[in-house]
């Protein structure tokens, strides 16, 4: 298996590209921790998992700080966790607009900041391709999305010998999309399938891999490899 005997900590794992992150790592051998806001959802996750949780919500300093001064050194860190907001730039609030970079461009910040990763392991952070090919609406995400792409650069170096590396998503149907009326998500989904090249939208498995890649290959840092489906080419 490619991760026995190593400790991934899955921050967003309760969800998601998270949720399928942190199974795929399992399945792999390693030894997985989740962190997340604290509730039902977490410990549900972790229970079904069969992985331990960790309450951290990554707009918070402490918390944060306390979910890796109890992790202590581990293998390999990946970071999902996102609080998005969005509307076109004349809608949306800045409570709003700065929320959103508190959750994913500072909380990413966070767990770089305070991770005691070892020698040779990963951090790798989800970012999105709204950071090359923008749409309407989107600019605050596409914005927080490009500053996470480089400052993965930036942490390769930083960071060194620690691999630091970003995926950056296509459209991807998790639970996040479970807000919009039922008609209106499987229209979207529909439509953007029939766009791209491979004819499906991704799911969170698809992004899990990457993460495992960046995990596994030691030659790749300031790395950003974009899962699309094609979506950069059409």
């Amino acid at each position: 298996m490619l991760l026995q005997d190593k400790t991934v900590v899955v921050v967003g794992g309760s969800s998601g590209i998270g949720y399928a992150t942190a199974e795929l790592c399992k399945a792999e051998g390693a030894t997985v921790v989740i962190a997340s806001r604290p509730g039902d959802k977490l410990q549900a996750a972790a229970k079904r998992l069969g992985v331990r949780a960790v309450a951290a919500d990554v707009t918070s300093d402490s918390a944060v700080e306390s979910l890796f001064r109890e992790c202590g050194t581990v293998d390999h860190v990946a970071v999902t966790a996102a609080q998005l907001r969005s509307a076109h730039v004349k809608e949306l609030s800045m409570e709003d607009a700065k929320a959103t970079m508190e959750s994913k461009f500072w909380g990413a910040w966070r767990v770089a900041r305070n991770a005691s990763i070892a020698p040779g392991g990963s951090l790798t952070i989800v970012s999105g391709f709204l950071s090359v090919r923008p749409r309407p609406a989107s600019a605050i995400v596409g914005a927080a999305n490009g500053a996470l792409e480089s400052l993965a650069r930036s942490l390769a170096i930083d960071l060194a010998p620690v691999r630091v590396n970003a995926v950056s998503p296509g459209i991807i149907d998790t639970p996040i999309r479970a807000a919009m009326p039922e008609a209106a998500r499987k229209a979207m989904l529909e439509k953007t399938a029939a766009a791209l090249p491979v004819k499906r939208v991704g799911v969170g498995e698809d992004i899990a891999r990457q993460i495992l890649a960046f995990m596994t290959i030691g030659f790749m840092t300031g790395s950003i490899v974009y899962v699309d489906g094609g979506g950069l080419i059409v």
